[in-house]
């Protein structure tokens, strides 16, 4: 590994913001390192505290608000936020935007959790272990608000990667993320030296993506269908209208130095493995447990719970994603953008909300940023490049680990502004451009 290299991947945020680490592949396949790596736009105090390429604004619609996740915003620009856990007994926030004032009009819905989502004339909405939806006008305004429909119901949830993300396709057909209730399917999970489980029984019922019909109540797992495997976790998710495909944003596994002292170093345990963007098609298996991606080797490595040290690859089965980012950034929130208000370079590119690290000590923290791949012909094409920073509040934040804000969830609004969720303070982000 290079000194340079490795060193440019340890900068905190507010360093990382000036340079751009990674390629994304031009095909379907293992992303690749830039060599050389270049600055970024000139960028701008785009209010809000956020740092933001020239031409935008950033402005804060909302404060304060619980934990808010995904949000989703409908034609009329009302909007739909999900927290994390119920406040005052509900868990769904409506606001209404009047101008410059945005104004919570509405809260429904006692459960919390992560998923939001507007489609064909329902909100659908999910908690840890079940996925609803609810009845709108045309105004996009939600019917009866204490009477949903139980669209899915009995979703594993043991206390880690237990959030389900949700999307749509245009079929008729509803996305669940069931995280693996495990950093590496350990027979003890975290313990240091602890053998993979033989077959992985975990995979049977979560660590992937599940497909359900998105008009039919009360469904289980065997009404279900088991679309992607081999995923760890993924928050991150969007349909991809150019191709008509599912993309997803995995969490990487946790701890290889910790758990295998004698293959990783401290350093190499901050960076790796990669934090993936994979498209998938039905059947498709991302590796996890048995493999993981190597950014700084390009290569698909053995997992060293099942036989790797660091050097061999594995995964020969496995798809290969079609970008990597620098690894424990934790990327919560994925949008491909449609819109025409932001220059054309942002057109059908992806944004991607990373909520930032715990887990890179002794070396600093890192991420709390909103990066943008560009896309062209529905693949990833270029460099990758942040976005969107200055959420932490400063570089000693970001270092240490206690950002004041984490971006969490994505959205696009009617007139093509972005939208960002932040679930620490529960603010709202609204970005915008103008020439």
């Amino acid at each position: 590994m290079k000194n340079r290299k490795l060193l440019s991947l340890l900068l905190p945020a507010a360093a990382i913001t000036s340079f751009i680490l990674f390629n994304a592949c031009k095909d379907p396949g293992p992303a690749t390192n830039n060599e050389n790596p270049t600055t970024t736009s000139p960028t701008t105090d785009g209010g809000a505290g956020l740092k933001l390429p020239e031409g935008f604004n950033a402005a804060i619609i909302a404060d304060k608000l619980g934990g808010t996740r995904e949000i989703a915003v409908t034609p009329q620009g009302t909007i739909y936020v999900k927290l994390s856990r119920a406040k005052n007994g509900k868990g769904i926030l409506f606001l209404q935007q009047e101008g410059d004032k945005t104004t919570v009009k509405n809260s429904f819905g006692t459960f919390g959790g992560t998923g939001v989502f507007v489609k064909n004339g329902y909100l659908y909405a999910s908690s840890d272990e079940e996925v609803f939806r609810f009845k709108l006008n045309d105004k996009n305004e939600v019917i009866n608000p204490d009477q949903p429909e139980k669209i899915v119901t009995g979703l594993i949830s043991r206390r880690q990667h237990e959030p389900k993300a949700i999307t749509l396709d245009n079929d008729g057909n509803l996305y669940v993320n069931i995280g693996a209730y495990s950093n590496s399917c350990q027979v003890e999970d975290r313990k240091k030296g602890s053998p993979g489980r033989k077959g992985c029984p975990i995979l049977d019922s979560a660590g992937g993506i599940w497909q359900f019909k998105a008009d039919k109540l009360n469904q289980h797992y065997g009404d279900g269908v088991r679309y992607a495997t081999g995923l760890r976790n993924v928050v991150g998710m969007d349909w991809n209208q150019q191709n008509n495909q599912l993309f997803v944003m995995q969490h990487g596994r946790d701890q290889l130095h910790d758990l295998w002292p004698d293959f990783y170093t401290v350093q190499q345990s901050a960076i790796l493995p990669a934090e993936c963007m994979y498209a998938l098609k039905k059947g498709d298996n991302a590796g996890w447990p048995y493999m993981y991606y190597d950014q700084e080797q390009h290569k698909k490595m053995l997992a060293p719970e099942y036989g790797g040290d660091g050097k061999k690859e594995g995964g020969q089965d496995a798809i290969d994603p079609v970008a990597a980012f620098p690894g424990h950034l934790a990327p919560n929130g994925l949008l491909f953008y449609t819109g025409d208000q932001f220059p054309e370079k942002y057109k059908n590119g992806a944004f991607i909300a990373f909520h930032g690290s715990w887990n890179r000590a002794p070396e600093p923290q890192a991420g709390y940023f909103v990066v943008f791949q560009p896309f062209k012909d529905g693949k990833p094409a270029g460099q990758w490049e942040v976005f969107a920073d200055g959420f932490s509040g400063s570089a000693a934040n970001t270092a240490s680990g206690r950002a004041e804000h984490r971006p969490c969830g994505l959205a696009q609004g009617p007139d093509g502004s972005l939208y960002v969720t932040d679930d620490s303070q529960g603010t709202i982000y609204k970005i915008t451009y103008k020439k």
